[in-house]
Order: C-alpha cells, then structure tokens, then sequence
C-alpha cells in the first residue's frame, strides 16, 4: 500500500489520538443539531472523521454512545447541583433557591446534554452506570427535600420527603424543558424561568403549611443538621419508588 494511502486513512481519522472522546464530542454536536433522535452511529463516525465500523472500537452501538454522554451529563449535573445546594448554607430555603437556578441554568447552557439525559429514550433502569450517575444528582434534590420537610411547623403534618422531592423535580423539570432550555426548543415567557419556577415553588410550600419568608442568617432545627445526601434505592429514574 503506498504511503499516499496511508495518509488519506490517517486523515479520514484510522488513527485517531482519542478516538472516544471525538465521537462523544462529535455526538454531542449533533445533539445539539438535531435532537437526540437526529443522527445515526455512521452520523457520528463521519462527524469525527472516521470511518463508519471505528466507533464500535469503543461503543456497542448508538445507544451506548448516547448513555455515555448522558452518563457524563448527569455526573456534570450532580457537581453543578451540589455546589448550589452547598450542605445547606446559609439556611435551607436559600440553598434551596439556589438548587433551582442551577438546575435551569444546566438546562440552559448544556442544552445537549440535557436532551441525552432526558430525552433520548434511553431505559435507565437497564443500564446500572448510567442510573447511578442520574441518583446521584437526584440525591441533592432529595437532601434539599429532607431538610425541607424538616421545617413543617408545629402541628403541621410533615410530608414524605422523597414525594416533596419528585413535586419539585416535576415543577423544575417542566420549567427547564419548556422555558429555561437553551435551544430553539424553548418557549417564550413573560417572565425570567427563574422567577416562574420560584413562584411555583413558593405557592407549593404554601400550601403545605410551610413558613416561606426565611431570611438568610435565621437558624432553624433542620439547619443544625448534616445534609448529606440520603440513600436513594435504585428503583428507576430519579429514585422513583416502586
């Protein structure tokens, strides 16, 4: 084989320096193109420069790609998370705030990754890497969800932690797919996502009886306690009980 041929192969990408990252990259590109359900595994391949059968080198199959990255979103999204939860500090409920700005702002800057995590129909529950990576991030909104509950005032029934949790999720969710998304996907809306999702979050905890005028600096009984992350039983997606 001449060495013409050689160079037009190391050019089209046979020999790769890192060959796995590219594809990820070149997959999340395309993501953020087209959707999760835009771009085949040959897509994915030409994208890089390489061939179409280098990707099984390091993937299964388009499906394994696509966890991969969701894998590597929700890893990105429990660091994000726990730095705006930050154990709680200075008090709940503002540390509480802080998670659900985080949360739309992930949305916002990572719209591809985001869309691997939530929308490309990969089954979570199938895939043990992936759904530990997604309870995990999930743990920091069940934390903040604990300490929480914790503030129900006398005579106020305290509500399950992990049902305050998924209310919450639920309410982020939807203001993040719908508002706070940074593609073109995103609706329009008379109001920042963020002052949306804190007036839901407000008219919810109001309606449980919880106080919601807290202040930075006021101490109350759930702030004098660690806030480390609860066990979260792998019952699929996001901690949802069987």
């Amino acid at each position: 084989m001449s060495w013409r041929k050689e160079q037009r192969r190391a050019e089209r990408g046979y020999h790769h320096g890192n060959l796995k990252e590219a594809l990820l990259q070149a997959a999340l590109g395309l993501i953020a193109e087209k959707g999760p359900a835009g771009f085949t595994f040959a897509d994915a391949a030409r994208s890089a420069g390489v061939s179409p059968a280098a990707p099984y080198r390091h993937f299964r199959d388009r499906d394994e790609l696509l966890s991969s990255i969701a894998q590597r979103g929700f890893e990105q999204f429990e660091s994000v998370l726990t730095q705006a939860w930050d154990d709680g500090r200075p008090d709940t409920v503002t540390a509480f705030e802080r998670v659900g700005k985080a949360y739309l702002a992930f949305a916002r800057e990572e719209p591809a990754f985001y869309s691997a995590m939530f929308e490309s129909g990969l089954p979570v529950d199938l895939n043990p890497t992936l759904q530990a990576a997604s309870e995990r991030a999930f743990g920091i909104i069940r934390a903040a969800a604990e300490r929480l509950a914790a503030l129900a005032p006398p005579g106020v029934p305290r509500p399950p932690a992990m049902m305050m949790a998924l209310h919450i999720w639920s309410m982020s969710h939807g203001v993040a797919s719908l508002f706070g998304r940074g593609d073109a996907a995103r609706r329009k809306l008379p109001m920042s996502p963020e002052d949306l999702l804190e007036a839901q979050v407000l008219i919810y905890l109001r309606g449980l009886g919880f106080p919601t005028d807290r202040r930075p600096g006021q101490k109350d009984q759930a702030d004098q306690k660690p806030a480390t992350p609860p066990p979260v039983p792998p019952a699929g997606p996001w901690g949802t009980p069987k």
